[in-house]
């Protein structure tokens, strides 16, 4: 009798744990695994019986004309681990934007679906009109999710809401690129400040950094303004305490342009243009090429994201071997943070997320249904699931090398058809923990991650990033040409400071006032932080 009860002891505890695990993976109500773990009661109301698996359907971007189909390995193994059925809808992503309107305007749309631009009119239209999930009320009750970023989850939000998941990208990702080789030649060690920057400049283009005898270098190599922060000017401008786009004054919104900083930031730019310490072509220079001064030894500084440098030093190296050359066992580029100004270390903010993934309401209809839907994507950020769709599975697609690196198979075909572009749906949320590969880790690679992160500290948000303009909508371009034209122009010494305040004073008058009196509305309007 004694055996008998230990029997069914045993066999009731078995019974009520797999309950619970179906139930978790099923994401059931708003309660994370671990604490319905730690709850007896509720385990031992719930059937033993497996959960029904939870049907997904994911629109998703595609870069090649090969990719997992419905069913395969990658998708199957993710299937049983996370209890899903999945049906992807692949887009090839040259026509995304096309299929993605027509989809929003349809009567049909997936469980889960990727936004590109969470500034289109398309989707905030339909995001104010109520067609997704506003999902800021529950990503607290996820372990992921929970930890989310809030000046990310502020910098897509819609009149204060927040319609979807965003795939993380790193925010503090700006800052210098230079060539470290160069800097030891000249005897100089990295900048801390301003004036330490311009006197690497100076040296670059004047000591012979590359000790080849010849007048034949510059400092900083500049692409086209375009008016977005590629131009490198808007890294350089935060150095001299000019805002990121909006300023705050008085509680109200100052455009940048408008500030003293600003133009204090071009004058420093104007300086380098006349000393010719930057490329002279600036104005007109493709960035597609903007790297190649940089890796053909021409310039010594790029101001852009810091994995840059990572590029650069392939590119060095790829080169050296090209001209059948050793490549010496040292680090040829460097990257920094930034310099400080007189308001200390400032940093450009990305906006921290490369698109998002919305939940329509028209397919999740209920809020049961919504918190399944979370629970799958607050698993898709634990380790194993985001090796598993970035990755593929070990043996299959790749193996470890002793110090658990992965060794990614050299079966392309593979690869496109079983693994390509599941990891698309990958938020990384609140970290990238996938397998690496020991090509990308490298100590540069490894202390661009560690300065990415550090740079948080020290970034400039854009307070008014999440703000929709309809004046901006309309005249944007028109307001940016005049701005853009008028910067050049001051830079490359065709006009004085009397010739800028004119062209503020038109941007004013061509819709600026009326767009900063729209932006200070919305301001006003939104929760302060």
């Amino acid at each position: 009798m004694q055996q008998n009860k230990t029997q069914w002891k045993k066999w009731f505890a078995a019974a009520s744990a797999a309950s619970v695990a179906a139930t978790a993976l099923a994401g059931c109500g708003s309660i994370p695994s671990d604490s319905a773990a730690q709850s007896p009661q509720a385990s031992a109301s719930v059937s033993a019986a497996p959960a029904k698996p939870l049907e997904l359907s994911i629109m998703l971007p595609v870069f090649n004309t090969s990719y997992p189909k419905d069913g395969s390995p990658v998708l199957a193994e993710i299937e049983k681990r996370t209890n899903t059925k999945i049906h992807i809808d692949w887009v090839p992503n040259s026509s995304y934007t096309d299929k993605f309107n027509i989809t929003l305007a349809s009567s049909k749309l997936p469980a889960i679906m990727y936004v590109p631009d969470t500034k289109s009119s398309s989707f905030v239209n339909a995001a104010k009109s109520g067609a997704f999930w506003d999902v800021a009320p529950y990503l607290k009750d996820y372990k992921n999710l929970s930890q989310a970023n809030k000046t990310v989850l502020e910098n897509y939000a819609i009149d204060g809401k927040t319609y979807g998941i965003y795939r993380m990208r790193a925010l503090g990702r700006n800052g210098i690129n230079f060539r470290q080789d160069w800097l030891e030649n000249v005897g100089m060690t990295a900048p801390k400040t301003i004036d330490d920057f311009y006197n690497m400049l100076k040296a670059f283009k004047e000591k012979d950094p590359d000790k080849n005898g010849k007048d034949d270098t510059y400092g900083m190599v500049l692409v086209k303004w375009t008016g977005t922060w590629a131009s490198g000017f808007d890294t350089i401008k935060l150095w001299f305490g000019a805002p990121n786009k909006w300023g705050v004054a008085n509680g109200a919104l100052v455009p940048e342009h408008e500030t003293a900083e600003y133009f204090e930031a071009l004058k420093f730019m104007r300086k380098l243009f006349e000393e010719k310490l930057i490329n002279q072509d600036f104005a007109v220079y493709d960035s597609a090429k903007w790297i190649d001064p940089v890796v053909n030894g021409k310039a010594g500084v790029i101001v852009d994201v810091t994995d840059t440098a990572g590029r650069i030093e392939q590119k060095i190296h790829e080169a050296l071997k090209a001209a059948n050359k050793d490549v010496p066992e040292k680090q040829f580029v460097d990257n920094l943070i930034g310099v400080e100004g007189k308001n200390g270390l400032k940093a450009l903010s990305t906006t921290g997320y490369a698109g998002i993934l919305a939940i329509p309401k028209s397919t999740v209809k209920t809020e049961d249904e919504l918190k399944q839907v979370l629970q799958f994507i607050d698993q898709t950020n634990e380790a194993d699931i985001q090796t598993l769709l970035y990755s593929g599975i070990e043996g299959r697609h790749y193996t470890k090398d002793s110090d658990g690196f992965i060794i990614p198979s050299t079966d392309t075909v593979l690869n496109e058809s079983e693994v390509s572009g599941l990891g698309q749906m990958l938020t990384y949320i609140p970290e990238a923990r996938t397998l690496k590969s020991k090509k990308t880790q490298t100590p540069l690679s490894i202390k661009t991650e560690k300065l990415q992160k550090e740079a948080e500290k020290y970034i400039v948000p854009n307070p008014a990033e999440s703000f929709i303009s309809k004046v901006y909508s309309q005249k944007g371009p028109q307001l940016d040409n005049i701005i853009n034209d008028a910067r050049i122009k001051f830079i490359v010494g065709q006009s004085a400071e009397a010739d800028w305040k004119a062209a503020v004073e038109l941007w004013r008058k061509s819709g600026g006032e009326e767009y900063v009196k729209e932006m200070n509305e919305l301001y006003a309007a939104s929760p302060k932080k």
